[in-house]
C-alpha cells in the first residue's frame, strides 16, 4: 500500500461564527494525508518556508506520514491563506493569500512517491498536475481542481482531466466546466473527456459518485457542532482515497469499494468540520472513525416495503337540503 499527494502546506488564519485561530496548520496535502494516513502509507510533497518548524512536522510524523519529499526552501516562506466565513459555512471568503514558496514550487517525485500506486493531485496549477502525473506510474490517480482553474486555464486543465482516473470537483465547478446545468450531465460529460470516475462534492449536502456502473449519493452527516469546514473536502479525498487504497483498487475500480470509500469519505469530512483546522482530525481515534460510520449506515439505512392502500371509503355524496344551494 502507498499513496501520494501533491499539492499545498500551508499556515492558514481563519474566522467564523463559533471562533477563530491564527496561523494553524492546514493546506489540502496536510488535510488529505491526515485523513488518509487512517487507512494507509501516506507521503506527501510540496513547499514549506523557514516558517515551517519540527513542531509541525511532528503533527505529520505523529500519523506516521512520510515527510521526506516535502521540499524545504531557504529563506522563504510557507504558503498563507486568511478567510472567513459567515453563517453560510459552505461559502468560503478569502482575506488574504500569500504564495510565498508556493509560487515557484515545481513538485519533484521521490522513488518512493513515483512508485505509488494511488496518487492524489491536489488544487495546484493544472500544468503542475500534468508534470506531476507524467512523473509518477499510479494506476489510480484522482485531481482535484477549482473555478479560478477553470477559468483562467482551461484547456490546460481540461488536458490534466484526460489523463487521470477519478475527477473530484464540488457540484457548481462541474457544471462550470461542463456549461452543464443538471449534475447527472454535467458528471456525464466529464467522463467523456477521460475520468473513469467523477465525485460531485456537495458541501454540507454529502456527496456524489458517478462511474460507469451507475451512481450513488450519500448526504451528509447531521452534525450540531460545525466549527470550521476548511480543508473539508481534502479530508473527504484523503478517507475516499485512503480507503481505495488501502482495499488494493488501484487499476481499477469495484463498485462496492467505491461505494465504501464515499462512505470513509463523508466520515472523515464530518470530523474535520468539528474544530479549526486540523485539531479534530489530528487527535481521531479508529474506534471513533468506526462509531461514525455506523452513524452513517443508520442515517441512510431503510427497510423495503410493498405499498398497502387502505379500503377506500365510500365517497360522500352531498345532496340538496338545508344549508346547500
Amino acid at each position: 500500500m502507498a499513496l501520494t499527494v501533491v499539492g499545498s502546506i500551508a499556515f492558514d488564519s481563519v474566522r467564523t461564527p463559533f471562533g477563530e485561530r491564527e496561523r494553524m496548520l492546514g493546506g489540502s496535502a496536510v488535510h488529505f494525508a491526515l485523513a488518509a494516513s487512517f487507512f494507509t502509507d501516506v507521503g506527501m510533497v510540496g513547499p514549506v518556508g523557514d516558517d515551517f518548524g519540527a513542531e509541525h512536522l511532528a503533527v505529520l510524523s505523529a500519523h506516521g506520514i512520510v515527510t521526506d519529499d516535502i521540499e524545504h526552501v531557504a529563506g522563504g516562506k510557507t504558503f498563507f491563506w486568511r478567510g472567513h466565513y459567515d453563517h453560510d459555512m459552505n461559502v468560503a471568503h478569502t482575506d488574504e493569500t500569500q504564495l510565498n514558496v508556493f509560487a515557484e514550487f515545481e513538485p519533484k517525485l521521490s522513488r518512493r512517491s513515483r512508485e505509488s500506486q494511488v496518487l492524489f493531485l491536489g488544487n495546484i496549477q493544472p500544468e503542475l498536475q500534468r508534470d506531476v502525473r507524467r512523473q509518477s506510474s499510479a494506476s489510480f490517480a484522482a485531481l482535484d481542481s477549482m473555478n479560478l482553474w477553470i477559468e483562467t486555464t482551461r484547456e490546460s486543465l481540461i488536458a490534466a482531466i484526460g489523463e487521470i482516473e477519478c475527477l473530484m470537483l464540488n457540484d457548481a465547478e462541474l457544471r462550470m466546466l461542463t456549461e452543464q446545468p443538471n449534475l447527472v450531465h454535467a458528471a456525464r460529460a466529464t467522463m467523456e473527456l477521460g475520468p473513469e470516475v467523477v465525485v460531485a462534492k456537495r458541501g454540507e449536502y454529502g456527496a456524489v459518485l458517478f462511474s460507469d456502473d451507475g451512481s450513488f449519493a450519500i448526504p451528509g452527516l447531521l452534525l450540531e457542532d460545525v466549527r470550521d469546514p476548511t480543508g473539508a473536502g481534502d479530508s473527504f479525498a484523503g478517507g475516499f482515497l485512503g480507503y481505495l487504497d488501502a482495499v488494493r483498487i488501484a487499476g481499477g475500480h469495484d463498485d462496492r469499494a467505491l461505494r465504501q470509500a464515499m462512505a470513509y469519505g463523508s466520515v472523515m469530512a464530518s470530523f474535520n468540520v468539528e474544530d479549526f483546522g486540523t485539531e479534530r482530525v489530528s487527535s481521531l481515534t479508529e474506534a471513533e472513525i468506526a462509531d461514525r460510520l455506523s452513524a452513517f449506515k443508520r442515517l441512510t439505512h431503510f427497510e423495503e416495503a410493498p405499498i398497502v392502500r387502505s379500503a377506500q371509503r365510500p365517497h360522500h355524496v352531498p345532496t340538496s337540503g338545508p344549508g346547500h344551494g
